[in-house]
């Protein structure tokens, strides 16, 4: 259904017509809403540029389009003003009528996308073996919220969680499991103390830190023990993200999860690829990029490392093979990053590339969606006074027991169940609407 602007565009074009001819009736009428509403609701400044034109005073012209203006049925005011503006007030009743054909439409007037596009959104991200914390929450709610919307309007949305499920993290945490004689390294227990336990031996033990190293090896090499292991570190902190994804109704699915390890088997060509294109160079054993227009701070041509000197990759290289791969295999039209503002010069880097290898070609948007970082009472990225971030399950159980609280205090007359049904509806939607709500750019200060 056309919008209320749209109307008083066709409205504001046939009085122009009407009032100095046919010809000036294409004139964009320029009606836009009232940045004052006690002026109005919205204001057309027509008369301000066709005055111009005409050799006439906008004043006077805007009278003549007001007296022409058919908008009885839609407006209980107009009024001209000012040098040539034309304010106009709706009537309440043409409001109320609007409001009514928009709730008996499933898509409240909104027009689906003509033509719809294929969009990857990459958003979530959480790291394996380690539980997703209150960091995480903006990437996961604000990707959400762009991904249901670009779906409302009828695009073709590709949910990504870009899972980190790769690195020398994994070695240490697989070669821990099999010393520390649980099982078999079996998987128990909660996964932030694995993991804090494996770093701790990791930084303070050469020797274990060696046999750590030699595990990743192993690792990639295809070693099936240590491949078993992985997979199950890998499932169990599937369990984990889906278990706080439904608690908060995102729509994130395991069939959404693509990790970093998808794209090892291409990390290769992507450097042979810069190589041939005469993108790559080197610069103190490692091999770079150098994307046009970034400079360091004493203005010179800034690297982008995608191979290390010891011939390991970076996230540069799998974001880079990530986005060919979105691109040449599921048809991206645009793909969108929802992260951290501080990975903002990343991705402008990785963009560059992309669009200077030909790998990104015109037709295909790119953009980041920057946030700001959650901080804590101190004005530094949040942690707790023990060092460690909290919990993002901690954080739901928190938001629901203080919402059931209120509810207890308030209406105890209710249902148990239905106070818990409650608790988690207000609770859940408090702390989505809290972000969406806040300005996505900013950082914000966490506290309880």
């Amino acid at each position: 259904m056309p919008s209320v602007q749209d109307i008083l565009i066709s409205r504001v074009r046939a009085a122009v017509g009407a009032a100095v001819g046919g010809e000036h009736a294409d004139l964009e009428p320029l009606v836009s809403p009232s940045t004052n509403t006690k002026f109005g609701d919205y204001q057309v400044n027509a008369a301000m540029s066709l005055g111009k034109r005409l050799g006439q005073k906008p004043r006077d012209l805007a009278e003549k389009i007001a007296d022409r203006l058919q908008v009885a049925d839609l407006c209980e005011k107009v009024e001209v003003a000012g040098g040539g503006f034309i304010n106009l007030r709706l009537r309440e009743a043409f409001l109320n009528d609007q409001l009514s054909a928009l709730a008996r439409d499933d898509r409240l007037g909104v027009a689906p996308a003509d033509p719809p596009r294929t969009i990857v959104v990459d958003y979530s991200g959480p790291n394996v073996a380690k539980e997703m914390h209150v960091g995480h929450l903006r990437s996961t709610v604000i990707g959400d919220a762009i991904a249901r919307v670009l779906e409302f309007q009828g695009h073709r949305v590709i949910r990504q969680n870009h899972l980190g499920d790769w690195g020398t993290q994994f070695g240490m945490l697989i070669q821990h499991l099999q010393e520390r004689g649980s099982a078999g390294g079996t998987l128990q227990g909660d996964l932030n103390e694995l993991y804090q336990e494996a770093k701790r031996r990791f930084d303070a033990d050469e020797r274990f830190a060696e046999r750590a190293r030699q595990r990743v090896v192993l690792l990639q090499s295809g070693d099936p023990d240590t491949l078993r292991q992985w997979r199950e570190l890998v499932a169990i902190s599937k369990r984990h993200f889906q278990q706080v994804y439904e608690r908060l109704d995102v729509s994130l699915t395991e069939g959404d999860y693509r990790g970093e390890s998808s794209y090892n088997n291409m990390l290769g060509e992507v450097v042979s690829g810069l190589d041939q294109l005469g993108l790559l160079r080197e610069s103190e054993g490692a091999q770079v990029v150098y994307p046009a227009g970034f400079t360091d701070r004493q203005g010179q041509p800034q690297p982008m490392i995608v191979r290390k000197t010891d011939g390991g990759y970076l996230y540069a290289t799998t974001d880079l093979a990530a986005a060919r791969w979105r691109i040449e295999q599921l048809q991206a039209d645009r793909l969108i990053y929802v992260t951290d503002a501080r990975q903002s010069q990343h991705f402008a880097m990785v963009f560059a590339t992309l669009r200077a290898a030909g790998w990104a070609p015109d037709r295909v948007q790119l953009e980041h969606v920057p946030f700001g970082t959650v901080l804590g009472e101190d004005h530094k990225p949040f942690k707790t006074r023990s060092g460690e971030v909290v919990k993002l399950l901690e954080l739901l159980d928190e938001a629901e027991q203080r919402a059931e609280a209120i509810i207890n205090q308030k209406n105890p007359q209710l249902p148990r169940d239905q106070r818990r049904v409650i608790a988690h509806a207000v609770g859940i939607g408090a702390l989505k609407y809290a972000d969406l709500a806040s300005d996505r750019i900013k950082d914000y200060v966490f506290s309880w």
